[in-house]
């Protein structure tokens, strides 16, 4: 029995990952229930739980205690590295946007000497896109992720671009708090984030090379700062 048991899951995060990945389950919408896939495909509730555990760990999928499973933006199919690196601690969070900074920061600077009005648009769409998720963290994450990648495409450089692409909606390493839809503080915090993208994209149109970096900067230092404040947070809740 035991034996079969990986086999099963293994099974189960294929199927899964499918619909997320063809889009039968878009981001940000909920799964099926534990005791759903437990009808739909004879497993046991360990077996579900640990697929689901596996597809966190891929960052497709994010799991709010008392609300169920809901799907997250998939990284591209054709880029298995951004797999590979997922962010799980507070510590990993905190080193992946640390690694941002230096890469981020120079493409921001590279995007304000060679944006095109198209590549001001997609910024422009991400942030639309951003700002009316009103509340929906998956939706969130995945425009905030659309957002950089707008950024590093506008450099015209493939690598900065590619950088991106390979971590995915991963690299966003959104603090628990943050993916809470329950959280009071919510709005507030997405409230900055907008808002400091906005600067990143108006110093990128400005084509001020030093302005863009000092924007990008700020944010993701911002958001390191962010991060510590959740880490604080649950650790005084707990």
């Amino acid at each position: 029995m035991h034996s079969d048991k990986p086999n099963l899951a293994s099974a189960l995060v294929r199927h899964l990952r499918e619909q997320i990945s063809g889009g039968a389950i878009p981001p940000g919408q909920k799964l099926p229930s534990e005791n759903e896939l437990i009808a739909e495909h004879g497993v046991s509730r360990t077996v579900v739980r640990e697929a689901i555990t596996r597809l966190q760990a891929e960052g497709l999928v994010y799991t709010r205690r008392g609300a169920g499973s809901f799907a997250l933006t998939p990284p591209p199919p054709t880029e298995p590295a951004a797999q590979t690196l997922v962010p799980r601690t507070v510590a990993e969070r905190r080193q992946l946007i640390e690694y941002r900074v230096g890469f981020e920061t120079e493409a921001a600077a590279a995007a304000a000497s060679t944006r095109t009005e198209a590549d001001l648009s997609a910024m422009d769409q991400a942030l639309r896109g951003f700002e009316a998720a009103a509340g929906n963290a998956a939706v969130s994450m995945s425009c905030d992720f659309e957002f950089h990648l707008a950024v590093a495409r506008a450099t015209g450089n493939p690598y900065f671009g590619q950088a991106v692409q390979n971590f995915g909606p991963s690299m966003i390493a959104m603090p628990r708090g943050r993916l809470d839809f329950a959280d009071a503080i919510t709005a507030d915090r997405l409230g900055s984030v907008a808002a400091e993208h906005r600067a990143v994209r108006d110093a990128i149109a400005s084509g001020d090379p030093q302005m863009a970096a000092a924007a990008m900067r700020l944010h993701l230092g911002n958001s390191i700062l962010r991060l510590q404040a959740e880490a604080g947070a649950r650790s005084r809740s707990m």
